[in-house]
């Protein structure tokens, strides 16, 4: 994806936070967030339970004033903005609605009422996959449709901003596929997305940029395919010889294999290149930003058996492959 979070053609961002904090009962909840998020584009904000997500996004919305620092959602301070502001921003909140008796179509239409230039409702129908279902009682739509109702019911005013509070949260594999499909076609209109998530794939599939939110700061922000930078994104070569298993992080893997087939006369046993993935690099900063600010060494996290320096260096060699060691099953 190309989008970043500097808003193209020099418009203001649709999101732009500097030093935000808010504090209940005396504890700090948020302690300096810094959050620029620009129009078109669609930003996945991960961080563990409690690390204030939701007061985050209900000061964004509107529906909890801030401790201190700028706000300002699409040009405006949530805290003090009209209904008119209000009309341009759309919220699918994390549970499903009480829709009632009606159908698709009637809630939409009538929905649509209270927005000054809304989308149409045949549009926003077949944009999230419900025209089949436009007259069926929404009580008797499936979850993952009514879900997609949610969702229609938040962009059919027409909003330059959507808020997503884990959109897919008890969907089955399936389901949130077709979902992320919807979503994807909801973004190509140029429509600004905010997403929380606790499913990484979901982030990596969806995300232009992700923040992970962690003791009231974001400790890491950066395309899926880039956050936690090159060390953390180094793969892994793992095999097992003379009982022992034996792994290395390296820019090279190939190389290395090649060294070991040679050395060895032949593939050595359990040998498997592990590239992290977004959860990999996401549980790692979760556990070196912690809020207490202790660092992963700290807290119990195991890093035995791995490089000191965790890099292809010709220092760390050991054995001329350059592996470290740790007795299987350790």
């Amino acid at each position: 994806m190309s989008r970043t979070g500097t808003s193209s053609g020099g418009s203001a961002p649709a999101i732009a936070v500097r030093g935000l904090g808010k504090q209940y009962g005396g504890r700090p909840i948020l302690d300096g967030v810094d959050l620029e998020i620009g129009r078109g584009e669609t930003y996945a904000l991960l961080g563990p339970n409690g690390a204030g997500k939701s007061t985050t996004i209900e000061i964004l919305e509107g529906f909890r004033t801030s401790g201190g620092g700028s706000v300002k959602v699409l040009g405006e301070d949530p805290a003090k903005a009209d209904r008119a502001w209000r009309a341009r921003i759309g919220i699918v909140p994390q549970t499903t609605a009480e829709f009632g008796p009606y159908t698709p179509r009637e809630l939409l239409e009538h929905h649509r009422r209270f927005s000054p230039d809304p989308r149409g409702v045949d549009e926003v129908l077949e944009l999230v996959g419900l025209t089949e279902q436009a007259r069926i009682r929404a009580p008797k739509l499936s979850g993952g449709q009514q879900r997609r109702l949610d969702v229609a019911l938040g962009i059919i005013g027409g909003p330059e901003l959507v808020f997503l509070d884990e959109p897919t949260t008890g969907f089955d594999p399936e389901a949130r596929r077709q979902f992320w499909s919807m979503l994807e076609g909801l973004t190509a209109t140029g429509t600004t997305i905010l997403l929380t998530t606790h499913y990484l794939d979901e982030a990596e599939r969806l995300a232009d940029r992700v923040g992970v939110l962690n003791g009231g700061r974001i400790v890491a922000e950066a395309p899926p395919a880039e956050l936690g930078g090159a060390e953390q994104r180094m793969p892994i070569v793992r095999w097992r010889e003379e009982g022992r298993v034996l792994e290395r992080r390296t820019e090279r893997p190939g190389e290395l294999i090649a060294r070991l087939v040679a050395a060895a006369d032949g593939e050595p046993d359990w040998l498997e290149v592990i590239r992290p993935s977004l959860e990999d690099v996401y549980l790692g900063l979760i556990g070196a930003f912690r809020a207490d600010g202790a660092d992963a060494d700290a807290d119990g996290t195991d890093t035995s058996g791995t490089d000191s320096a965790g890099t292809d260096s010709d220092d760390a060699d050991t054995d001329g492959t350059g592996t470290t060691r740790q007795e299987a099953g350790a």
